[in-house]
């Protein structure tokens, strides 16, 4: 089956969509509050220009010809290049501005402010308005400008004259961007707050499905029969099929293991009476019957073996613990083989454990050490260890003569032997190999160090 990578975790998914939509809100709303507070800021700069301006026209006369400006308190329009300036030019029948008078802050060689033409055409079709507009001053500092067309009565005649104010919007820009920065830097920090939050929502309100997950977990494990937690509305369903799926898949083991003990059973009797039968009658015929029942009764237990560790590996609770029985397998194993002088060397951590029943785990191990025992030439060593992923690895190896790469994918085959002299079905490996993976795991062959074969053996580790 192909393995599929997992895709991003519903919490990882919840909170980056609400972090998504939260920030690009936020940040929507920073720009919006600037823009608003820069149009606010700025609209009261140009009332205060305005005022300047009514403030100019009011009190500037016309004496014998010459423009009579007003005595100014603002120190800042006496100043050159204050930042504050002002001047009243008169707009001649062409349309051409000629400057009769400015402030003092603007230097001799300094030029105009100049107004551009589209001023000049609305404030000659609403003479009583401002307009505002911005320009470069003196000291090529940006200028808000504000200026005004009016008309002066004189002995001579009426003058048209057009005053003009302008101030350095520096400080406007200023308080804009400090604004903004300070408007982003507390929306960053709500938005922040914001995520805290909804990553603790997101957490308290998927704690049902992470229990969900360990109690299925625990099941999965043996450590449980069932679900037993109460769940909300919108998980109780899914924990109630759950448990019928569960204890469906033990109703379904439960009579496999029945229907396969009661063929096997079934079998095991003719196949005594044949072999019975045969021994009576000696001869050729004879002993192919009795060969071939012993082969007959081999396959069966074989594969009774097989259905029942499947079946245990589905609905196993039992955990066994490995250093017992690769001890008592070490020490029985010794004995058997003590004309050759063989020698079980094995480690095993202490808390290392099978989640399998003891007689499978047996069945598995002391098969491949019986097989090392039989072809080294005093030497075995076993090793177990826990692996990743709730796995265990158990390596057996002997001094012996080893087995040619090109033979060790057969030898796992039924019926295949190391040995084609020595009597027997040629189940051993095949047995190991198959009960190995009815439990999930898994068997390889390779050199040892020693010198002779090195068996590999995964199974399911117990935790906890």
């Amino acid at each position: 089956m192909k393995f599929k990578v997992p895709g991003p975790s519903l919490t990882r998914r919840l909170v980056l969509l609400a972090a998504g939509w939260s920030f690009a809100v936020l940040i929507a709303a920073s720009l919006l509050l600037t823009a608003q507070f820069r149009r606010e800021f700025l609209a009261r700069f140009d009332a205060q220009l305005a005022e300047h301006v009514e403030s100019l026209l009011a009190r500037t006369e016309i004496i014998e010809g010459d423009v009579v400006p007003p005595e100014f308190t603002d120190g800042r329009a006496e100043r050159a290049h204050s930042g504050r300036y002002w001047q009243i030019a008169e707009i001649g029948p062409d349309g051409r501005i000629a400057v009769r008078v400015r402030s003092k802050s603007l230097f001799a060689g300094d030029p105009n402010m100049p107004v551009p033409p589209e001023a000049i055409a609305d404030l000659g079709r609403e003479p009583t308005g401002t307009y505002e507009y911005d320009t470069i001053g003196p000291a090529q500092e940006p200028l808000r400008v504000a200026a005004k067309l009016s008309v002066l009565p004189t002995p001579a005649g009426n003058v048209p004259l057009l005053f003009i104010v302008g101030e350095d919007r520096r400080p406007v820009d200023a308080g804009a961007r400090r604004f903004a920065a300070t408007a982003f830097i507390a929306l960053i920090l709500l938005g922040f707050g914001l995520m805290a939050a909804v990553f603790i929502q997101v957490r308290v309100g998927l704690k049902p499905l992470f229990d969900l997950r360990r109690e299925v977990a625990e099941v999965r494990k043996g450590r449980a029969d069932k679900l037993i937690q109460s769940y909300p509305a919108e998980l109780a369903p899914l924990a109630e099929e759950l448990n019928a799926l569960v204890a469906h898949n033990h109703e379904v083991v439960e009579r496999q293991r029945t229907h396969v003990g009661n063929l096997a059973h079934a079998l095991k009797t003719p196949i005594s009476v044949m072999v019975a039968e045969a021994g009576k009658k000696p001869g050729v015929l004879a002993d192919v019957v009795r060969r071939q029942t012993e082969a007959m009764h081999g396959h069966v237990e074989h594969h009774l073996r097989r259905a029942r560790a499947a079946a245990r590996s589905q609905s196993n609770r039992e955990q066994t613990p490995l250093e017992p029985v690769l001890d008592e397998l070490a020490r029985t194993l010794e004995r058997i083989f003590r004309d050759k002088k063989v020698a079980v060397d094995w480690t095993c951590p202490a808390d290392l454990a099978f989640q399998g029943e003891r007689q499978d785990l047996l069945e598995i191990i002391g098969n491949v050490m019986e097989n090392a025992c039989k072809w080294s030439k005093g030497k075995v060593r076993a090793v177990a260890e826990p692996k990743e992923a709730g796995k265990l690895c158990v390596v057996i190896e002997d001094d012996g003569p080893g087995l040619p790469a090109d033979r060790r994918t057969d030898v796992l085959k039924r019926g295949a032997r190391l040995d084609e002299k020595t009597p027997g079905t040629g189940l051993g490996l095949s047995i190991v190999d198959e009960l190995a993976r009815a439990y999930g795991g898994d068997l390889t062959l390779g050199d040892s160090a020693l010198g002779g074969l090195k068996v590999e053996i995964i199974l399911p580790r117990a935790e906890g």
